[in-house]
């Protein structure tokens, strides 16, 4: 006997449905979200970037952004084994560069403050793989996929629609 939730059943169970759609009731807001986006973004590798707001995205469980963002991951050529793998970085760190994981360990550090806030020895070993303005701009970009995550989480924004480049 199979039920709607058994893998074999075949039936999906609904969407749910987004609480509001804050981006058109607060627009100013919204515009001001995607320019902090884009400045965010500027000077970071791709590559290193979507790390961070994909395990961001997994620690503040936000199902929309963990979709957009492996999506785009994915479409800019990231392998689906190191998206998987990021969830267990600590046990699979030879899928990663010493830059990354100082990325991913600083973006778990400064996305769960509540954990004691950023340690000393996290920060340090940041400030050891990036410049100055490199390890700047990450904390911008970390601190923004924050924003976001809780946008999309307190929102309930639907997963599964989005499409790369859309």
């Amino acid at each position: 006997m199979t039920t709607s939730g058994d893998p074999g059943s075949g039936q999906k169970l609904p969407e749910h449905a987004p609480r509001l759609e804050w981006d058109k009731l607060a627009p100013e807001a919204y515009r001001a979200m995607v320019r902090l986006d884009t400045a965010a973004r500027q000077g970071l590798d791709p590559t290193l970037l979507n790390l961070v707001l994909i395990r961001a995205s997994q620690l503040n469980r936000c199902a929309f952004c963990l979709d957009m963002h492996s999506k785009d991951a994915m479409a800019a050529g990231e392998s689906a084994q190191r998206i998987i793998q990021l969830d267990a970085w600590r046990e699979s760190r030879h899928f990663y560069t010493a830059e990354e994981i100082a990325a991913i360990e600083l973006t778990e550090a400064i996305t769960v403050l509540t954990d004691g806030g950023v340690p000393d020895e996290v920060y340090a070993r940041a400030a050891n793989e990036f410049t100055e303005t490199g390890l700047a701009r990450l904390i911008v970009a970390i601190t923004t996929i924050n924003a976001w995550n809780r946008l999309g989480v307190s929102t309930r924004m639907v997963p599964g629609h989005y499409s790369p480049g859309a």
